[in-house]
């Protein structure tokens, strides 16, 4: 059900209020992405530079998604953005069920 009815789900209208899925500011710059470079700095120090730039890169794109966020939700339409939405939410629950299960395990594992 990627793709909704005209009536929406429970017939609600796609106007209506939006989801909102916070999982790229996260995804992009929280604390796994920062322990990860700086686990890469510290396994190359030699190659800081590159990481640098990957990392500049990498908050370009993503600046440039936010700059033009508007004229690109029109480009692409209605339809579409509701799939995106309702797909993020679904990545959004599956990392939320796997680190519950995984907290569960190590739980369980400490026990």
């Amino acid at each position: 059900m990627v793709f909704p009815t005209p009536e929406g789900i429970w017939g609600q209208s796609p106007g209506g209020e939006p989801f909102i899925v916070p999982l790229a500011v996260p995804a992009l710059a929280g604390p796994s992405a920062l322990a990860t470079v700086l686990l890469l700095v510290a396994r190359e120090p030699a190659r800081q530079l590159h990481w640098v730039a990957a990392i500049a890169v990498a908050l370009a794109i993503c600046a440039l998604i936010l700059a033009f966020a508007e004229k690109l939700q029109q480009w692409l339409g209605e339809r579409v953005t509701v799939a995106f939405e309702r797909l993020m939410g679904l990545v959004l629950a599956a990392i939320a069920v796997e680190l519950m299960l995984r907290g569960i395990k190590t739980f369980v594992a400490g026990l």
